[in-house]
C-alpha cells in the first residue's frame, strides 16, 4: 500500500504543465493493433494504467516499446488469445479490448472489467450494441464470452450517451462491409481525438463529437503517429487545487475549450483565472462563494470532477449542493472529507457542504482515483499533515502528481 503525505496550508506559485488525457490513451492503445503494423503514441501520460495495457498487448504478442517521447506499438504478428487474468481486473478500460478483438477475430473471451468502484456500472450498453451487430455472448463466473460468424452494420440507438459504450462500437464496426450508425453517441473531446487517431489509420468515421456518428467500413488500417490531447480532468483537477491554495499557478498545455462548464462554475465562485490560449492563470480569490452543480454528460459538468470541486466547496462561505447524476455512488469520498473537519451530509445523491470548515490533516483513504484527488486537495488546505493511504488509487489517472505539486510548491512526498 503507497502512502501519499501532505503537510498543507502552503500557497502554491508557479506552472504546471498537463499531460495526455488518460480517457483517450486508454482506448487509443487498444486500438492501436486494428492496424497490425507499427503506430507511435506520443503525449502519453506516465499512469499505471497505461502500463498495464502495455502489458496486455504483450499478451497478444504485440510488441511494445516505452519511450520517454511515445509509446510504439507493433501488432503485426498479434495472436488472439484469451484475456483472462488479474491484469484484466484492474481497470475498467479493458473493455476497449472487446470491440478491437471483435473486429480483428470474431471472438473474445475477457475478465467482466475492474476499475474503481462508483456504484452500478453495467457494460449492457456495450453488449446490446456487438448484439445489433449480429454478436452473441454469455457470462460464466465472472468471464465473458462474446464471438459472431460474422459482423454486420445496423443502426444502434444507445438509451445512454455512454463513452465507453460508443468507442467499442466504433472499434467493432471499422471492418464491417457498409455502415454502421450510432445514434445518441457521446460527444466528450477523447472520442473525437479516438476517432481522429482512426481515421489517420485509414478508417472512415464521420461525425465524432455529436450525437450521430457514422462508420463505414474498411478493409485494412495502416500505421501512424499520433498525439494525445491534453487532459481535460487532470486540468481541471490543477484548476481546482490553485482556485484552493495558489497565489497564482500556471496551467499549461490545456484546451480551455474542453472545460466551459467548470470554468463558468469557478467564475460564479469568485475564482481568480485568466484564460490566454493553451493556458489558464489561476489564484484563490479572498472569499469562494457557494456554487450548486449537477453533473451531467459532456458538454455539462463533468462527474470526473464532482469529488474534487466538493472539497473546494468545503472552503465557501455557504452552503453548496452537489448533485451527481452519472454515478449515484461517488460520495464515498466525503465521510473521508469529514473525518477532517468538512461538514456534509448526503442526501438523494446529492452533497450538502456547509462552510467555511477548517480542515486538520489526519489519517484517510483513497477508495477510487477521483476521490482520491479530492483528499489531495484537503490535504493542500488542511493544517498538519494528512496521511492519504491506498493512494494507488490516484496514479492510476494522474502522471507525476508528486513531482508537479512539489514544482509549485507543496509538501508532499510518497512512500
Amino acid at each position: 500500500m503507497r502512502k501519499i503525505i501532505i503537510n498543507g496550508g502552503v500557497n502554491l506559485e508557479g506552472i504546471v504543465n498537463i499531460s495526455g488525457s488518460k480517457n483517450s490513451v486508454v482506448a487509443l492503445i487498444p486500438a492501436a493493433i486494428l492496424c497490425r503494423d507499427i503506430v507511435r503514441i506520443y503525449n502519453c501520460p506516465h499512469i499505471s494504467d497505461v502500463i498495464v495495457l502495455c502489458e496486455i498487448l504483450k499478451d497478444l504478442n504485440v510488441s511494445v516499446k516505452c519511450e520517454e517521447e511515445f509509446i510504439e506499438i507493433d501488432s503485426s504478428n498479434i495472436e488472439y488469445t484469451s484475456l483472462v487474468s488479474e491484469k484484466m481486473s484492474e481497470l475498467r478500460a479493458s473493455y476497449y479490448f472487446m470491440g478491437v478483438l471483435l473486429a480483428l477475430f470474431n471472438q473474445v473471451q475477457i475478465n467482466l472489467p475492474g476499475g474503481c468502484y462508483l456504484g452500478p456500472r453495467p457494460i449492457d450498453l456495450h453488449l446490446k450494441g456487438f448484439k445489433t451487430l449480429n454478436c452473441d455472448y454469455t457470462i460464466d463466473e465472472g468471464i465473458l464470452h462474446i464471438k459472431t460468424n460474422k459482423l454486420i452494420g445496423n443502426q444502434i440507438f444507445l438509451d445512454i450517451a455512454s463513452v465507453g459504450a460508443t468507442i467499442n462500437i466504433m472499434f467493432a464496426s471499422i471492418f464491417i462491409e457498409g455502415v454502421t450508425v450510432i445514434e445518441n453517441a457521446a460527444k466528450e473531446p477523447e472520442i473525437v481525438d479516438i476517432a481522429n487517431f482512426l481515421n489517420k489509420m485509414g478508417a472512415n468515421i464521420k461525425g465524432a463529437g455529436t450525437s450521430k456518428i457514422k462508420i463505414t467500413g474498411v478493409k485494412t488500417l495502416k500505421g501512424c503517429s499520433h498525439f494525445v490531447i491534453p487532459d481535460r480532468i487532470e486540468t481541471g483537477t490543477y484548476m481546482l487545487f490553485g482556485s484552493a491554495v495558489a497565489k497564482e499557478m500556471i496551467i499549461n498545455n490545456m484546451n480551455p475549450n474542453h472545460l466551459q462548464a467548470l470554468i463558468a462554475k469557478l467564475i460564479e465562485s469568485g475564482v481568480n483565472l485568466k484564460i490566454d490560449n493553451n493556458r489558464i492563470i489561476i489564484s484563490k480569490p479572498e472569499q469562494i462563494l457557494p456554487i450548486n452543480i449537477k453533473t451531467a454528460v459532456y458538454p455539462g459538468f463533468p462527474t470526473d470532477l464532482q469529488q474534487i470541486i466538493t472539497a473546494l466547496m468545503t472552503q465557501a462561505h455557504g452552503t453548496s449542493i452537489i448533485s451527481e447524476k452519472i454515478y449515484a455512488s461517488r460520495f464515498k469520498n466525503c465521510d473521508e472529507l469529514i473525518k477532517m473537519g468538512a461538514n456534509i451530509r448526503i442526501e438523494n445523491a446529492s452533497a450538502i457542504i456547509i462552510g467555511p470548515a477548517k480542515l486538520s490533516g489526519v489519517e484517510v483513504a483513497a477508495s477510487d482515483l477521483r476521490g482520491g484527488a479530492s483528499l489531495v486537495l484537503a490535504g493542500l488546505i488542511a493544517e498538519n499533515k494528512t496521511t492519504i493511504n491506498y493512494s494507488e488509487h490516484i496514479f492510476r489517472g494522474y502522471g507525476d502528481i508528486i513531482n508537479k505539486l512539489q514544482g509549485v510548491g507543496a509538501r508532499i512526498s510518497v512512500k
